[in-house]
């Protein structure tokens, strides 16, 4: 959804299911996801958590806008997986991403090098690597059961 300040806004709201647990449905636009925890700290293990989720942003982000430059491009590029590795954030470790571009064996050097380049320019690359600003408020409704 577009701002008036004419800056891309986009929006997620995550509310509890019923049952038990951490699971929650989470809404953005007409869409619907689940996310909930693993077993070993007390959700039911019923969908990916919300820190998965921050990796398959991040792979899917990145595989995708490959795959637009290179259609931008008029390259036929075939087959193309992204795999994340994430690791959160640890006392005195940063967090860390772990991706792996797998193309074509038979794409030409110069493709897959620009293709590299370019999936480090994906928007969600972008925002984790950028400056973050967080603004938070706490609003108090009354929650129909």
């Amino acid at each position: 959804m577009g701002g008036s300040d004419g800056l891309t806004r986009m929006q997620a709201t995550a509310r509890r299911d019923g049952g038990g647990g951490f699971r929650h449905t989470v809404q953005v636009r007409d869409h619907q996801l689940s996310v909930d925890e693993p077993l070993h700290v007390g959700g039911h293990d019923t969908a990916p958590s919300p820190q998965e989720l921050l990796a398959v942003s991040l792979a899917s982000c990145t595989a995708i806008t490959m795959e637009m430059y290179a259609a931008r491009k008029g390259w036929e590029i075939g087959h193309v997986e992204v795999s994340v590795e994430y690791s959160p954030a640890e006392r005195g470790c940063p967090t860390k991403f772990e991706l792996v571009m797998r193309l074509p064996d038979d794409m030409p050097d110069e493709q897959a090098e620009r293709l590299r380049v370019i999936a480090a320019k994906c928007p969600v690359h972008r925002a984790l690597d950028g400056e973050v600003m967080f603004m938070e408020r706490v609003e108090r409704v009354h929650m129909a059961a």
